[in-house]
């Protein structure tokens, strides 16, 4: 059992199939309520999500929290909108 929220900070996140997601880089918390909304990872699997982009998990999706974290639900593919801006490029060196 977690005793404090920052030990959920590195775990690995897996899916309910498996699959390496990510690790999670930080909590997304009401405050108000005192309660978890939803876990952010960064640097995540390129076969789940489309330019290993990060991305914040609803704490709903979450089944279970121990040594690893698991997903009860993930979509089987995260892809960027359609007319998205692309990442921001780095300036051109002169």
């Amino acid at each position: 059992m977690l005793e404090e929220l920052s030990e959920i900070i590195g775990l690995q996140v897996y899916t309910q199939n498996g699959v390496f997601l990510g690790n999670v880089n930080n909590l997304v918390v009401d405050v108000d309520n005192g309660a978890v909304d939803g876990i952010f990872i960064g640097e995540t699997n390129p076969l789940l999500v489309e330019g290993s982009r990060a991305v914040s998990v609803p704490y709903r999706w979450v089944q279970s929290v121990g040594d690893i974290v698991v997903l009860r639900y993930f979509p089987k593919r995260v892809s960027l909108r359609k007319g998205a801006a692309p990442p921001p490029m780095a300036a051109a060196a002169k």
